[in-house]
């Protein structure tokens, strides 16, 4: 069976090829600006699944289940979006913690708002927003948006 990382893989060759075929100065410049991207990209990543790694591996399966499972309830969505709103992760990294939370025993609600306030609710990034927006639309704006991701978290509980 075939993998779909290999047929990602074989198109972007292929692409990449029939690229060079057709302009094979802007292809160099795109393989040079994609790999300055990738090295920007790549050491954070590393850091934070290094990090994720580390903490799942300290933090035992049993208290992943009890706060973050099915059975935590209003306790675990709490828990997931509020650690959501604070934390400054990017969103491509999220994905494989998200992942490693599931396979640990963590429920899909309190992924999904864990997921959903990590993009949507920055505590972090609050002054630099107020700066440029406003306090109150800043606030108004994470509000909402908190509220959004719980809804949103519920939501997903519900149909999976």
């Amino acid at each position: 069976m075939i993998n779909n990382a290999f047929i990602f893989i074989s198109v972007s060759i292929v692409l990449t090829f029939l690229s060079f075929l057709f302009d094979k100065n802007r292809t160099i410049l795109g393989l040079k600006k994609g790999l300055k991207m990738f090295k920007g990209i790549a050491i954070p990543f590393l850091n934070i699944l290094i990090l994720v790694s580390l903490a799942l591996y300290f933090i035992p399966q049993s208290l992943i289940i009890d706060y973050l499972g099915a059975g935590s309830g209003f306790l675990g969505l709490t828990i997931a979006a509020i650690v959501g709103s604070v934390t400054l992760i990017p969103g491509f990294i999220s994905y494989p913690i998200a992942a490693v939370l599931i396979q640990q025993g963590a429920s899909y609600t309190t992924v999904a708002t864990f997921m959903t306030t990590l993009m949507m609710v920055g505590v972090i990034t609050f002054p630099l927003e107020a700066k440029y927006f406003g306090k109150r639309v800043a606030a108004i704006r994470n509000i909402i948006n908190f509220m959004a991701a719980v809804v949103i978290g519920i939501l997903v509980g519900l149909i999976l």
